[in-house]
């Protein structure tokens, strides 16, 4: 009784420790995750959310390099595939055992074709549960980038799913997965309001050593940077993202506020629909401009990208040729370079192309996704208008950009990449490979580009040991989205955080918000 009572009297002190430090914690960014559901929605404000809630069997630090999560080491079965070994002993939000039953449901609905992320296991042609703790994922090819190209693939209870009729992804429409979770992270969803407020709070049973102070957490999307920054100034919230550049001095200059800067993976650029007989938008008929590459390269050199990075996003961005950024496996000085700025042979581009005097055609751009979106593509109406091509700019929420996207309502369009797992081959198979649902290549490839030599050396780079030869099929493959206009690369975009100078935070390359890293100070 007396060991009983040291114990129970050790446990109230380490509780009360423990609750003098934590703490309510609210904050705000631009885009509200559209689901609570991982294996719905292939993108970032959903990934980095729920990367607090759900867990994969690997994840990346802070430095983004992989560590073990779910599962405690992974090991190749020679050419043939993965051996994952699972981690014992966790428990999933609701206190179901988490075990490699969960991860065989969790990779037959995320790979199944109502899935939005099904393209990051193209190479695999079944899984097999060894054990409770041993799963092994085999392939139909060598695939060494497989354990770092599922970081994002996260962990469902199949017991919780199927007893809630979600065994299956929604992308459009609700099921109970879109608005409750079940996850084993460090935080568990407490409630749910779609554009208005999440709330999820500390994970007790998180198996891992916590890190954070935050007892609760709020999150409310606040689409107007300039209210989102008043509520910073004045309190309401702690921590905001992105940060308007123009808005930079005012914080620094505020002693309660706190920066946290640097330079994301994401690139940011512009693509066509190359596939269409015609344009949806433009009075051309019985033809589309944007299949001649003459015409695609007078978009590009109609675009003064230096301008851009100088005026709006005030020299804190990074002009680059290419769809991956320096911090990308791949990357190159010599391959990351632009075409010349050059309106004249722009003009002279579109006279040959048979556009003398130019063409009408629709720019479809967010206006809540990207760093000043919206000015962006205004400032490039104007430079497309300056060679003659008459643009009509259709700027819209995030909320219903994708969607258009995905339904081809676009003529020419704006986008942001950051590859997942930090290797350029991330945006070969998703932007460049000749789209492909049953091999699960090209889903994010709207404008419909082929070319039969991207594809051989994409499955080139997938599969090469050999890390010279790797790196000469990535350059040459950099060497036809420049040459061909595939894309118009733009630049990097930059990372702007605010919080309250009390709180701690970790910024990484692919500016998700973790809370397992966040720290306020009494």
């Amino acid at each position: 009784m007396r060991r009983a009572a040291l114990s129970l009297s050790a446990s109230l002190i380490a509780l009360t420790a423990w609750s003098a430090h934590a703490a309510d914690f609210h904050w705000a960014a631009q885009t509200d995750p559209s689901t609570m559901d991982p294996h719905a929605r292939n993108i970032a404000p959903v990934l980095s959310f729920l990367n607090n809630i759900y867990e994969g069997l690997v994840r990346r630090g802070p430095d983004m390099a992989i560590e073990p999560s779910l599962a405690t080491s992974w090991e190749p079965l020679g050419d043939d595939g993965w051996r994952f070994t699972l981690r014992e002993g966790v428990t999933f939000h609701n206190g179901n055992d988490f075990t490699a039953d969960d991860v065989l449901f969790s990779y037959e609905r995320a790979s199944s074709e109502a899935s939005d992320v099904r393209s990051w296991f193209a190479s695999i042609e079944d899984v097999q549960v060894v054990d409770d703790y041993t799963i092994d994922f085999l392939t139909s090819r060598p695939d060494p980038l497989f354990p770092t190209g599922i970081a994002n693939f996260m962990i469902m209870d199949r017991e919780w799913a199927t007893e809630n009729g979600a065994e299956s992804p929604v992308t459009e429409g609700d099921n109970y997965a879109t608005l409750n979770a079940n996850g084993t992270g460090p935080f568990q969803l407490v409630s749910r309001a779609p554009d208005i407020e999440t709330v999820v709070e500390a994970y007790p049973g998180w198996w891992d050593v916590v890190e954070h102070d935050i007892d609760q957490a709020t999150f409310t999307p606040i689409t107007s940077q300039a209210t989102a920054v008043a509520a910073l100034i004045s309190g309401e919230i702690d921590f905001f993202e992105p940060i308007p550049l123009q808005d930079v001095p005012r914080i620094e200059a505020n002693p309660d506020l706190s920066l946290t800067e640097g330079i994301e993976a994401r690139v940011i650029f512009f693509g066509f629909d190359q596939a269409s007989d015609a344009l949806s938008y433009s009075s051309v008929e019985g033809a589309n401009p944007f299949q001649d590459s003459r015409v695609r390269e007078a978009v590009y050199r109609a675009i003064n990208v230096d301008a851009i990075v100088q005026t709006i996003m005030r020299g804190n961005a990074q002009a680059t040729g290419l769809l991956i950024s320096p911090s990308v496996n791949g990357w190159t000085a010599e391959s990351d370079q632009r075409l010349d700025y050059d309106p004249e042979r722009a003009r002279e581009l579109l006279a040959e192309a048979g556009y003398p005097d130019g063409f009408d055609f629709m720019l479809r751009c967010p206006n809540d996704r990207y760093i000043n979106d919206e000015a962006v593509c205004t400032a490039v109406t104007g430079m497309l208008e300056q060679i003659g091509l008459d643009v009509d700019l259709l700027a819209e929420p995030v909320s219903q950009y994708f969607t258009n996207l995905r339904a081809g309502e676009f003529d020419m369009y704006l986008l942001g990449w950051s590859p997942g797992t930090f290797d350029a081959e991330h945006p070969v198979r998703f932007l460049m490979a000749t789209p492909n649902e049953e091999a699960r290549l090209g889903s994010w490839n709207f404008g419909g580009y082929s070319n039969p030599d991207v594809d051989t050396l994409l499955t080139a780079i997938q599969t090469t040991i050999d890390p010279d030869q790797r790196q000469r099929d990535i350059d040459a493959i950099n060497t036809i989205l420049r040459d061909d206009v595939v894309y118009v690369p733009l630049y990097v975009q930059p990372l702007v955080w605010a919080s309250r100078d009390d709180v701690s935070v970790v910024q990484r390359a692919d500016n998700f918000f973790l809370l397992r890293w966040v720290n306020i100070e009494e």
